[in-house]
């Protein structure tokens, strides 16, 4: 069997409809064999955080080009590879750069790597991103802890859990209710607090839509009706897949743009100005993770 990672998002093993156990194990496997970090903590760095595993020591690294499987990021401001290390003394690894829909890869293929970590032995997913303001109290700058989410690609057909269920990762039918974890939720309020960062610490509902445009101005008003206070288009692939798993998620969404609902608005949303705000505010965000992780 084949065992090299993919080399374009459209190549048979990234476009395939499913992998089975043995691939997902295999690569685990592969990941085993070449280091010896044993993580618990997972972290999906969103566009521009990828200085999140920067503050890992005694890191090892992996281009994604070099695991089997892998997809490859092709999203600016998504590195594109690996990182084992430990962080505030806990075992952790860390994608620098996540894979979308947009990019033209599967469900399947998006949520690859969170299998992949169940089975090197993670326990708790940590998955941040960027995000636009749907809730008019937001600011720019603003964190916000995901206390829910709304899957519209889910509405569509498109959830990672269709098909062929394997027990051997989880059960036919789980629970969402519960995936954002409570007790997460309440440590990450109580670091804020300590790493002075509650005044800009939000909670709310994350929406995904898969993109790659940004929303019309009538889309905004819909999620703002149904309820959802942020959107993007990343991160509730890999929770479904995570909590299918077992895993406890903390989700954090950095608020780098206030979407358009005005029509008489000359302000358009635009993946630089995304980039130029993770930059701004990525320090506090890698303190408040670094100070929760030690926690966990």
């Amino acid at each position: 069997m084949d065992m090299k990672a993919a080399s374009s998002p459209f190549s048979s093993s990234s476009s395939q409809c499913s992998y089975s156990y043995e691939e997902y194990k295999e690569t685990a496997d592969w990941l085993l064999a070449h280091t010896d970090k044993r993580p618990k903590v997972a972290i999906i760095c969103g566009s521009g955080l990828g200085g999140l595993a920067d503050l890992l020591e005694d890191r090892t690294a992996f281009p994604y080009n070099e695991i089997p499987r892998f997809p490859i990021s092709t999203v600016a401001g998504h590195s594109g590879q690996l990182v084992f290390g430990r962080l505030q003394g806990c075992e952790c690894v860390c994608m620098q750069g996540r894979f979308h829909f947009y990019e033209g890869y599967n469900i399947n293929t998006v949520t690859f790597p969170v299998r992949v970590f169940f089975l090197l032995g993670v326990k708790t997913l940590i998955v941040t991103n960027a995000a636009g303001g749907l809730n008019a109290a937001y600011d720019v700058g603003d964190i916000m802890l995901l206390k829910d989410h709304i899957n519209m690609p889910g509405f569509a057909g498109q959830n990672p859990l269709c098909g062929h269920n394997d027990v051997r990762f989880g059960v036919r039918f789980p629970c969402m209710s519960d995936a954002y974890d409570r007790e997460l939720r309440v440590l990450a309020k109580r670091t804020a607090e300590e790493q002075g960062c509650s005044h800009f610490l939000q909670e709310g509902v994350y929406c995904m839509l898969a993109g790659p445009t940004y929303e019309t101005i009538a889309e905004c008003r819909v999620l703002q009706t149904l309820g959802a206070d942020a959107v993007g288009m990343s991160t509730v692939p890999e929770v479904v897949v995570a909590r299918h798993c077992g895993l406890r998620v903390l989700g954090l969404s950095l608020i780098t743009n206030k979407v358009v609902t005005d029509y008489e608005s000359e302000d358009k949303a635009n993946h630089e100005e995304v980039l130029r705000t993770t930059e701004d505010r990525a320090e506090d965000l890698q303190r408040l993770v670094g100070a929760l992780v030690n926690k966990l």
